[in-house]
């Protein structure tokens, strides 16, 4: 990967025209790495090409002391529309919106209507969609789009052509809520309006996709066992990651520990009965396994709205079930391989029988145990008011392990007194 001074270098090498088409298709964290690393007289060029939502979005990707500096390079309205911006959160509607939309009077008719919205300059109404139409105070009163404008009679009057069912959005929706209702309406432009139904701007459909490829790249990072980098990997110090990762890491560690604490609890049982040691590995990755499974399906369906936080009890019915067929089918191939292993190898003795059914008996209730626990944990983080992604699978293995445990030696030691043990 090249150093951002390499970046910068090639940067200038280009000509204007592929300069602001590599520019424009930049990400918000990439654009203000390259600003940043700019001579101060070509910042403002930059900077001022962009409309206001992508230059918030840059800006809250620099340090705040440098802030106040590339603030001074933008022209007066533009800088007032920015500071707007960034006195919402990154994760709003207020922070993803822009404030330049194409606007009309209700009383005008289509040609008028038409002529005003050419007048209107390309980077004053940001991307077109959308007509919306506002009365004097800028409350809202309807929409309609292009198609519908331009292919309407020249005399029609816009009251009488606009749709006033306008679904519209909070400057505090987040953005998960967002990229939902532009999933579920299919809209490619939603308006943002504050509790006087006062028009604040529009959040179009690219900045939902560049939402949900940022919301995904931080749920599998957080699912894959660590904490969100919150940057290109390449990117991000080497310090940064470490301290990241190894939280979590340091946390599932520790929970590790109790796994030694239940094996030596069970101590007697397994110097009593040392082939039961054998199986251990096999019971509680299996555990681990099907509890993985359910949280990430869980949470994926959690995050695109599939349920919601009451529908919980029915969830856990349906991975009870589930964890017990599944449990089944493990158990049973784990039954024919002890079977197998005695018929040919003689490996289990006497006994082979009470070892099979410990085996298979205990990987019914683990993977049952496992399934429901990695389905519920979300839902419990959730109704705790933390993200449902940092359920994530090492997490839900480790907790997995010791319960699995406990059931294999308790399942064990039934089975298996007056005999082994």
């Amino acid at each position: 990967m090249l150093s951002p001074e390499e970046r910068r270098d090639g940067f200038e090498l280009c000509s204007r025209v592929d300069a602001e088409r590599v520019f424009l298709g930049l990400g918000s964290f990439d654009q203000a790495q390259l600003v940043r690393n700019l001579p101060p007289e070509e910042r403002r060029l930059w900077l001022r090409l962009l409309p206001p939502d992508d230059a918030a979005d840059l800006l809250q990707r620099v340090p705040v002391f440098e802030r106040e500096g590339l603030l001074a390079l933008l022209d007066d309205e533009t800088c007032c529309e920015v500071k707007a911006l960034l006195a919402h959160a990154e994760d709003e509607a207020g922070g993803l919106m822009n404030p330049r939309f194409v606007r009309v009077r209700p009383e005008m008719t289509v040609d008028e209507a038409i002529r005003y919205v050419r007048k209107q300059p390309r980077e004053r109404s940001g991307t077109v969609y959308y007509v919306y139409v506002l009365d004097a105070e800028q409350h809202l009163l309807g929409v309609l789009s292009f198609r519908e404008l331009f292919s309407a009679p020249e005399h029609g009057t816009i009251a009488g052509l606009m749709r006033i069912d306008v679904i519209t959005l909070n400057p505090a929706t987040d953005e998960r809520e967002v990229a939902r209702l532009f999933g579920k309406h299919g809209f490619l432009a939603m308006p943002v309006v504050d509790d006087e139904r006062r028009m604040v701007g529009v959040v179009t459909i690219d900045d939902v996709v560049e939402v949900e490829r940022e919301a995904a790249t931080e749920d599998i990072q957080k699912i894959g066992g660590g904490e969100a980098l919150g940057a290109p990997y390449l990117s991000i110090g080497f310090g940064s990651m470490i301290k990241k990762r190894a939280g979590w890491l340091s946390a599932l560690f520790l929970g590790e520990m109790l796994t030694a604490t239940a094996m030596s609890h069970f101590e007697g049982e397994i110097a009593k009965a040392v082939v039961l040691a054998l199986f251990v590995p096999l019971i509680i990755s299996s555990g681990g396994n099907s509890g993985s499974q359910a949280t990430t399906i869980v949470i994926r369906a959690m995050a695109l709205g599939e349920f919601r936080l009451r529908d919980w009890a029915r969830i856990a019915y349906r991975e009870v079930r589930a964890g017990l067929v599944l449990g089944l089918v493990l158990g049973t191939i784990g039954v024919i391989r002890i079977y197998a292993w005695h018929r040919f190898f003689e490996s289990y003795g006497t006994h082979w029988m009470s070892v099979a059914l410990t085996v298979g008996l205990s990987l019914v209730g683990v993977v049952t145990f496992g399934t429901l626990a990695g389905s519920m944990l979300p839902f419990i983080l959730r109704r705790l008011g933390f993200d449902p992604a940092s359920a994530s699978a090492p997490f839900v293995a480790t907790l997995v392990d010791v319960s699995g445990l406990v059931i294999y030696f308790t399942v064990a030691s039934v089975i298996m007194s007056g005999g082994l043990l």
